[in-house]
């Protein structure tokens, strides 16, 4: 539940601050008990804007800001 609550508050974030991108959460079976956030660019590649794997404990480190990755893709966009 809380990996959830957070992927929701980080979409929502993502989709506010740029509303034509697209946000899937998990379009693959993600790692158990981690946390990351990727862009996947028009080429195919892929930029990882957060990940909270070697973070923690507290397990709350493992989670990012919403408006830190909004940060990430802005400068992963510029």
């Amino acid at each position: 539940r809380v990996f959830g609550r957070n992927a929701a508050a980080v979409s929502e974030a993502l989709r506010g601050a740029m509303a034509h991108l697209p946000v899937d959460i998990n379009p693959q079976p993600p790692r158990r008990n981690s946390f990351e956030v990727s862009l996947v660019k028009e080429d195919g590649s892929t930029v990882e804007l957060w990940s909270g794997i070697k973070k923690g404990p507290p397990r709350k480190l493992k989670f990012p800001q919403p408006e830190t990755v909004v940060e990430a893709l802005k400068s992963s966009l510029a």
